[in-house]
This record gives structure tokens, C-alpha cells and sequence, in this order.
């Protein structure tokens, strides 16, 4: 998924620099990577206290890059677009930008009376604007602002409306949603479209334990089950479960897996077969259902393998242990 991307436009001296600083924090704080931009109409000159550039890398910020019309940072013998630049910020959850003024992007203008409350754009061209006092903004404006207007020292709300803009603000806490993403806007269930979502390495790892009595353990460790090995048509049984997964979880996408391993092994302290699988996939949506099912399926071949000399058998602790890959990042279970 594209980093999401806000600009920041201001002239000289309307506290831009300052508000970033506050802002790149709260990001990090939500787990996210931040990397920002700045453009100088000056010559560069980087990393000392004081410096823009200097003060977004001591806020947090996992990437500052700058350009001007002589280079651009880190370090190249010449200026780079500003396109070239985002491109290159690929991993990115946000992108920041400080400066490009004129440039066609989501813009949240910064107008204070350090800057005569001037705006370098149209209101029309802003997505929110930012000062210190919203009825002098108003009147020298010469036009309406029709937008979201909040106060430079109310960087929690600005915050929270670059959140809501890229659509996360719930999807980041822990056990919360704004919204559940497999119904739409009547409630219908819908398989979700992940078109926009880029194509990367997804793995996912889960567990699964088959409880049984010290007779059926012994039963399966000798080979005594009579409907054959039951590790191995477990394992096999585990395999197919995960190919086969968006047959059985109506709103899973089918997906071409990479790669698909099942382990089983036998557990004499705890009379149990514990069950691991490893899934893994190049793809735009991830593999945590077929990794669960496979353990899942391969439980149950356990059971009904064994089911006719014991009858209280426990499938228990089916668990996600891992993920990697995708817009929210790693996982592993503690």
C-alpha cells in the first residue's frame, strides 16, 4: 500500500517546522514510519542544531530528505524531484512534506500572524489550514476557508485529522475498529478489495495442540492406529487444509501460497501432538487463515484418526504465532 501523504505550505516563518516536530512523535507512537521532506529555495545545509532538517531527525522522523535547486540530501551531486523522492520512500506509512508550495498534493496550509496570515494557494487548494487566530485568517484571506481550520498550538487535533484522513485511526488499536471492513455501507458482507495493496512477501505461522491419553499416545508413537500413521496423513491432511482454505472461509481471497509446511511432533511430558505450520505467499493480502487452518485440518485428521479408541480427545491452544509482511507490519505472538 502507498504511503499515505500530507504537504505542509506556508511562507517563511509560520511555525511549519515547529508543527512537524510535535506531529512526527505521535506517528511514531502509533507505530508508524515517518519519513519527511523538505524543500529549500537555498542552498542546503544540513544536520546542525538548529537546522529543519536537524530538528525532524531529533523528533523521530525514520528518514528526512531535502532538496534544493542545487542537490539534495542524503547526500547526491544534484537536485532530485520531488516525485523521484516519494518514490523512493516506498516504506513509508506517512510522508511528510515541508515546502513545495505550489505542487499538487494534499496541503495543509500554515497562515499565522508571523506570515500576515497569507496563504500561498487559494483556501480552495487545502485539505485544512492551520493558524493562530481563525478570524484574522478569514478576513485576509480574501475568500472563505471551506475547510477544517485548527489552532498551531492544537497539534493533538491536527494529529487526530491527518489520522481520520488516512483512514486508521481505530485500525491501529488493539482489539478496535471503526469500521469492519468485510460489510459495506448497508451492511451487506463483501469480499474486501485489496487491488491498492502492493504485492510483497507475506508469512504467517500458527499452532495447534491434540490432547489424548497415555493408551492413544502410545497408539500413534508405535503405529498402532489402525487407520495408518497419523503424524503423516496429519501432515498431508494440514497441507491440503490451507490450499483449500477460501473454500471454507466465505470472505478469504484465494491466493497462490509459495509454500506451505506442516510439522507434528509428539509431546510425552504433556501426552499431546503439538501441530506447527508455515505458510508463506507473494501477494497483496496475507496468509494468517491458511496458516490457522492447516493446523486446524491437520488437528482434526488427528482426531478422527484416533477418535475410535478415545473419545475425549482435545483440539486446543489453535493460535496465529506469527506474521511478516503488509501494511501493518510484523507480528510475532508473546
Amino acid at each position: 500500500m502507498k504511503p499515505e501523504l500530507f504537504a505542509f505550505s506556508g511562507f517563511s516563518g509560520s511555525g511549519k517546522t515547529t508543527l512537524i516536530e510535535k506531529l512526527i512523535p505521535m506517528f511514531k507512537a502509533r507505530g508508524l514510519k515517518v519519513y519527511v521532506i523538505k524543500h529549500d529555495a537555498h542552498r542546503i545545509d544540513i544536520d546542525h542544531e538548529g537546522k529543519d532538517t536537524y530538528r525532524f531527525s531529533r523528533a523521530g522522523a525514520d528518514s528526512v530528505m531535502i532538496s534544493s535547486g542545487e542537490g539534495s540530501a542524503v547526500i547526491n551531486g544534484f537536485p532530485r524531484p520531488l516525485g523521484e523522492m516519494i518514490e523512493s520512500a516506498g516504506d513509508a506509512d506517512i510522508i511528510i512534506v515541508e515546502g513545495y508550495k505550489y505542487e499538487k498534493l494534499r496541503k495543509i496550509g500554515v497562515a499565522t500572524s508571523r506570515t500576515d496570515y497569507r496563504l500561498p494557494c487559494g483556501a480552495g487548494e487545502y485539505a485544512a489550514v492551520v493558524t493562530d487566530d481563525k478570524e484574522e485568517l478569514r478576513g485576509a484571506a480574501g475568500e472563505a476557508i471551506g475547510c477544517p481550520v485548527f489552532h498551531i498550538d492544537g497539534a493533538d487535533e491536527i494529529f487526530s485529522f491527518m489520522i481520520e484522513c488516512m483512514g486508521k485511526e481505530e485500525e491501529e488499536k488493539v482489539g478496535d475498529c471503526r469500521e469492519f471492513t468485510h460489510f459495506d455501507e448497508e451492511g451487506n458482507a463483501r469480499m474486501v478489495n485489496v487491488s491498492e495493496k502492493d504485492v510483497t512477501l507475506r508469512r504467517a505461522t500458527a499452532m495447534a495442540r491434540v490432547k489424548v491419553n497415555a493408551d492413544t499416545f502410545e497408539l500413534i508413537k508405535g503405529g498402532g492406529i489402525k487407520k495408518g500413521d497419523v503424524l503423516t496423513v496429519a501432515q498431508i491432511a494440514g497441507i491440503m487444509g490451507a490450499k483449500r482454505t477460501p473454500e471454507l472461509i466465505p470472505m478469504c481471497h484465494p491466493i497462490i501460497t509459495d509454500g506451505t509446511d506442516v510439522r507434528l511432533k509428539l509431546n510425552e511430558e504433556d501426552l499431546c501432538v503439538e501441530i506447527e505450520s508455515e505458510v508463506t505467499c507473494t501477494g497483496r493480502t496475507g496468509v494468517e487463515m491458511e496458516a490457522i487452518c492447516a493446523c486446524s485440518v491437520a488437528a482434526m485428521t488427528v482426531y478422527d484418526m484416533c477418535k475410535a479408541v478415545q473419545r475425549d480427545i482435545e483440539i486446543t491452544d489453535v493460535r496465529l504465532v506469527s506474521k511478516s509482511g503488509g501494511v501493518h507490519g510484523d507480528y510475532r505472538r508473546e
